[in-house]
């Protein structure tokens, strides 16, 4: 199948929320065509653990996704075996932005987490006295 015919574009990528002295992670899955959030995580630390579930929490939504391209940047998660096994054993087609340059997911990624720190974030800190519940 040539890849002009892949229309389903999936993006993912980890941005970091500072919460009363404790760093707190928001791992999100994006869907390129409908901006619809397919999965997400909250976490303490960007883990392996944190990327493989919203990996299997969008798989349970959307169990049958063939073809589909799976972009991020070249994070370690994302470059680690288990990670791309999991994307290789479902038929998923990994796409990783070129070194040096993430414009290529970072206008769909970063403009979604800087949104959503300008509007519900930034100036609301005390509104959250548990990271985990951003």
């Amino acid at each position: 199948m040539s890849s002009l015919s892949r229309i389903l574009k999936w993006y993912s990528d980890v941005t970091e929320f500072k919460l009363n002295g404790q760093k707190t992670y928001l791992s999100t899955i994006i869907n390129g065509c409908t901006q619809e959030i397919i999965s997400y995580t909250i976490s303490y630390n960007p883990n392996l653990r944190q990327t493989m579930t919203i990996l299997e929490l969008a798989w349970q939504k959307h169990p049958a996704l063939y073809d589909l391209v799976f972009h991020t940047d070249r994070g370690w998660q994302y470059q680690h075996t288990t990670f791309q096994a999991w994307l290789k054993n479902r038929g998923v087609e990994q796409s990783m932005s070129c070194k040096g340059n993430s414009l290529d997911d970072g206008l769909l990624m970063d403009s979604f987490f800087d949104i959503l720190k300008w509007e519900m974030f930034y100036g609301l800190e005390k509104n959250f006295k548990n990271p985990t519940k951003l």
